[in-house]
């Protein structure tokens, strides 16, 4: 129905920036929040940020709160996640996500590496 494919992953120096898309087929996203979630190596899968789907309404974790912006283009079927002033513990597998208003994410991308040296 949905499929989620997360793209522009990659190496990038610590206090840099690096912008993640996903973009989704089988249907429009429209009338879904998107999310965007990491797992570092060694730890759970972790909430980043998420985005109604009108982008009326955004919630970051604390970790990325001023430094991470989410976005998103109905018309493309893309979300975004632009990630300024990466640390290194933002070094993560980041998968972006998407739901229906009050149900739990039942679409994931299969993941994007991020990985932020010093």
């Amino acid at each position: 129905q949905v499929q989620l494919v997360e793209s522009g992953g990659g190496v990038v120096q610590a206090g840099g920036s690096l912008r993640l898309s996903c973009a989704a087929s089988g249907r429009t996203l429209s009338n879904y929040a998107m999310g965007w979630f990491r797992q570092a190596p060694g730890k759970e899968r972790e909430f980043v940020v998420e985005i109604s789907w009108s982008s009326d309404s955004t919630y970051y974790a604390d970790s990325v709160k001023g430094r991470f912006t989410i976005s998103r283009d109905n018309a493309k079927n893309t979300v975004y996640l632009q990630m300024n002033s990466l640390k290194l513990e933002d070094t993560a597998v980041y998968y972006c996500a998407a739901r229906t208003r009050l149900h739990n994410y039942e679409y994931w991308g299969q993941g994007a590496q991020v990985t932020v040296s010093s």
